[in-house]
């Protein structure tokens, strides 16, 4: 039997190590795709899970709604109060676990969920909560990392050398129509997913290495727990996707890595 808590306990210290901030830029830009296609409105109340550095709820109180962000990782909790605060935007963070979530049934007028919730343990408590706290008629907008994608193909390849505790499913299981339907059923009016693509540009393939074993938790915890010749191996793998993924043709790097944006009704 998986035993969960210390799977979440694994799941916190991994995103707490390094700097996520310093990599969660990359989701400005679907995360304000997501705030179009929910068509929020000014005044509702509107709750960012796993949000990271904020970027959503941020996005989201910039078009005068009511946003809460929550995470269960305390720095980037904090990291996303400073940044409120340097933007003067009213938007609340706590911390809290997207499988737990600490609002009362139907708070919220819309709940997104930026490549957020798709890496809870338990995926049916996580789409279970998405719908508790979302009010009946509510929307639910979701961004998923596709399987087949440049993410999805990463943490495979970060599965092999790092393997996840027995019992789990893959994240990106989340990207596909027919998990999403799983987890959702008629709970969730008729989806609406659109498959869009985000880019994550580089001076050169050695430069997002650089970068990313430098402040993405998922790297650098498998990086240290391989030995030498292992960790030469996974690098090699990785840079090999990398270029497989590469649509630059000027010498530096520019990955497109697919994602499902998911919009529905709560019924």
């Amino acid at each position: 039997m998986t035993d969960f808590s210390a799977v979440k306990s694994r799941q916190q210290g991994m995103w707490a190590t390094g700097d996520f901030a310093m990599i969660g830029w990359h989701t400005v830009f679907p995360g304000e795709l997501l705030c179009e296609a929910v068509d929020l409105r000014a005044g509702q109340r509107v709750l960012d899970l796993a949000t990271g550095s904020g970027n959503t709820a941020l996005a989201a109180a910039r078009r005068n709604c009511e946003a809460v962000g929550i995470d269960y990782v305390p720095a980037l909790i904090e990291r996303a109060r400073e940044r409120a605060r340097a933007e003067r935007l009213p938007a609340q963070f706590e911390v809290g676990d997207c499988e737990e979530i600490p609002f009362p049934d139907s708070s919220f007028d819309v709940v997104l969920s930026v490549y957020g919730s798709m890496f809870a343990p338990r995926p049916e408590q996580a789409a279970n909560e998405m719908l508790r706290v979302c009010r009946p008629g509510g929307q639910v907008g979701m961004t998923n990392w596709t399987p087949a994608g440049f993410w999805g193909q990463t943490f495979q390849l970060q599965a092999r050398y790092n393997p996840p505790p027995a019992g789990l499913r893959p994240p990106t299981e989340w990207g596909t129509e027919e998990r999403l339907h799983q987890l959702f059923g008629d709970r969730l009016g008729p989806l609406q997913v659109t498959q869009r693509s985000a880019s994550f540009r580089f001076r050169s393939n050695e430069h997002w290495m650089d970068v990313f074993s430098s402040f993405f938790g998922p790297i650098m915890t498998t990086l240290a727990s391989l030995d030498v010749p292992r960790r030469v191996a996974y690098r090699r793998e990785l840079d090999g996707i990398l270029s497989r993924f590469n649509r630059a043709t000027d010498g530096s790097l520019v990955v497109c890595a697919d994602y499902l944006e998911v919009v529905g009704t709560k019924q």
